[in-house]
């Protein structure tokens, strides 16, 4: 028993004719009795009484129709909610997002998202980028922000922002003055880092490391301006996005210039790869791409 029998079974027990019903149905008069026949024989019920010049519809085959009409009017609404899901990008997927990517680029395209699509639930998962990888293979989130590079095995990505990570110090910091510094110049000095988990912890330890040492971290923090503080209290150097920076009163601090090519960060947006996405979460792929990229 299929969908195409029992629609096939409601509109001749409508027009009481195979001849009415097959050209309502466009197919021939001997598919449209060989598909009835088989659902009967699928069912064990006569249908259909056939003796007559005229056809009628069974007790049997009433009752069968009666159920037939509601299978067919819950087909009609499920196609009829698909479409209307397509259109409206309907449904819910889970958005890991950053803490400190969050606040500097990402309130203003939630707000206009929602306002574009009303009937797309997100939800919001805070999290550090390295963290959001292991969500997304764990399907804890489905779409999240990631610092590249990502494992291109694993994961779709977007490539949305790239971006300075900054070193500041109190403004009466010895090398505040300075025009141009490495990271050798500053190995003796105390760090102010996001905590471990956070990508831009691994891009500043792996500068350091380079440079043939390993950073002597005083404080790890998830809190921006937690850092921005201790550092401009002179408590030793933090590294921070340029933005939360530029966010900040730069007047209190000194901005060291430091020359390392891994003090970048490059932002996309990530997902796994292959991976089912509902409307709602291919339109929020489409809107960041949109909103970034044009």
């Amino acid at each position: 028993m299929d969908i195409k029998q029992l629609r096939f079974f409601e509109e001749l027990c409508r027009e009481k004719s195979f001849s009415r019903a097959s050209k309502k149905l466009h197919i021939s008069q001997p598919a449209l009795s060989k598909a009835i026949h088989l659902l009967e024989e699928d069912i064990g019920l006569q249908l259909l009484d056939r003796s007559t010049r005229h056809l009628f519809v069974t007790k049997e085959g009433a009752v069968i129709r009666r159920h037939a009409q509601k299978i067919l009017r819950g087909a009609e609404d499920l196609r009829e909610e698909v479409e209307d899901i397509k259109l409206h990008k309907k449904g819910s997927f889970t958005f890991g997002l950053p803490p400190v990517i969050g606040s500097s680029f990402f309130p203003n395209i939630i707000a206009d998202f929602h306002t574009n699509y009303p009937e797309a639930e997100m939800n919001i998962i805070e999290e550090g980028s390295k963290i959001m990888e292991q969500s997304l293979l764990e399907r804890k989130i489905d779409v999240g922000i990631a610092i590249l590079p990502v494992n291109q095995l694993q994961f779709e990505a977007v490539p949305i922002i790239n971006r300075r990570i900054l070193a500041v110090a109190s403004k009466h910091h010895p090398l505040a003055s300075r025009e141009k510094l490495t990271m050798n110049d500053i190995k003796q000095e105390r760090f102010l880092m996001f905590q471990q988990g956070f990508s831009l912890y691994d891009r500043v330890r792996e500068a350091c490391i380079q440079s043939g040492y390993e950073p002597d971290v005083l404080h790890e923090s998830t809190q921006w301006d937690f850092l921005y503080e201790c550092a401009m209290a002179g408590l030793g150097i933090a590294f921070l996005p340029e933005t939360v920076v530029h966010k900040a009163k730069t007047e209190d601090i000194a901005i060291l210039n430091i020359d390392d090519p891994l003090l970048y960060w490059r932002l996309a947006l990530i997902w796994r790869k292959e991976s089912y996405q509902t409307q709602a979460a291919q339109a929020w792929i489409q809107f960041v791409r949109e909103r970034f990229l044009n």
